[in-house]
């Protein structure tokens, strides 16, 4: 009987070795997960388009993110106004932000100027934002300006 449970004993341990494992190699896939985050980490700057501006720079601190995609009207250094990536004609400013406005849950429009343009270029789109309805206005600057608090 003795022999027997020996035999028993010894197949057990010989079944064991050519078993599948059953454990979860994770290492494949951290690799690949750290190799799309470094893809997103080098591409995600690339695409972000928007007007080239030279923005003033202020020591103001960021605003709070809303969870809509932001309203931006930019002014670059010819002057011509653009909503979102698009050339909009002066005449038309109004009556294409109150288009937006009525398909938006915000009042929330970001203004990014050129540092070049006249500050009379700037408060007349200000205006034109009053009018079509907006009037929450976030003024967009580069960080790392001057202080003026001593």
């Amino acid at each position: 009987m003795a022999d027997v449970v020996k035999r028993v004993r010894r197949k057990g341990r010989g079944h064991r070795r050519n078993a599948p494992m059953s454990e979860i190699n994770v290492t494949p896939f951290v690799d690949v997960m750290l190799v799309l985050l470094v893809i997103f980490m080098v591409a995600a700057p690339l695409m972000t388009a928007g007007v080239p501006l030279n923005l003033p720079k202020t020591a103001a601190t960021a605003v709070p993110s809303d969870p809509e995609e932001p309203l931006v009207i930019s002014i670059p250094a010819e002057g011509q106004v653009t909503l979102m990536n698009e050339p909009v004609a002066d005449d038309e400013v109004v009556g294409r932000l109150r288009a937006v406005l009525t398909e938006r849950q915000s009042d929330r429009i970001f203004l990014r100027a050129d540092g070049a343009i006249p500050y009379a270029r700037v408060v007349q789109v200000m205006g034109a934002l009053n009018a079509a309805g907006y009037t929450n206005i976030v003024l967009v600057t580069d960080t790392g300006g001057p202080r003026m608090d001593g």
